[in-house]
């Protein structure tokens, strides 16, 4: 086995292990504090954030994980936010391969947009469109509430996500 497959394990063990861990400490009842009843959606910010170190086609399978473990853990539709952050990751991997430098305010940008579209997408696909009453209040007591407890965690998710992606690297 060379060198660099050992260093692509061990990294992306590392990233399972941060996966769990990030799921565990969103399910967890009363850790974290719920405003309207949102909580924190820590796995999509972190799928986007790795997404932005690793090549394209890894990405990818990071953000279907990840959109497994939150569509799992969430109790909506089986595959929504799996195939969200698939496409989000390959967005994201694709521009930083070409085009953007991979730095904190780049991670703060693409961190918090993947966030927002997260959320927005699943109000609209999973509230809006089937029709529920008051979706505008839904929108704004809920989802953007979860949005901002969410977006506050993008800072320290970077900089796991860039020592784990710089440390472990062949």
């Amino acid at each position: 086995m060379s060198s660099k497959t050992k260093h692509d394990l061990i990294r992306y063990f590392a990233y399972l292990l941060e996966f769990l861990l990030l799921l565990t400490l969103q399910c967890t009842p009363r850790l974290f504090p719920r405003f309207f009843g949102a909580a924190p959606l820590f796995l999509a910010p972190a799928a986007c954030l790795i997404a932005m170190y690793e090549p394209v086609v890894p990405s990818i399978f990071i953000g279907v994980f990840a959109g497994l473990l939150l569509d799992f853990s969430g109790g909506g539709i089986l595959g929504f936010h799996a195939t969200v952050l698939a496409i989000l990751c390959y967005f994201i991997a694709s521009l930083c391969e070409e085009y953007l430098q991979t730095n904190f305010v780049t991670a703060l940008i693409l961190g918090v947009v993947s966030v927002f579209l997260v959320v927005l997408l699943n109000w609209i696909f999973l509230y809006f469109l089937p029709g529920y009453s008051f979706p505008g209040y839904a929108f704004t007591r809920h989802y953007l509430t979860s949005f901002a407890v969410t977006a506050v965690f993008v800072p320290l998710l970077y900089l796991i996500n860039r020592l784990i992606a710089v440390n472990i690297h062949e």
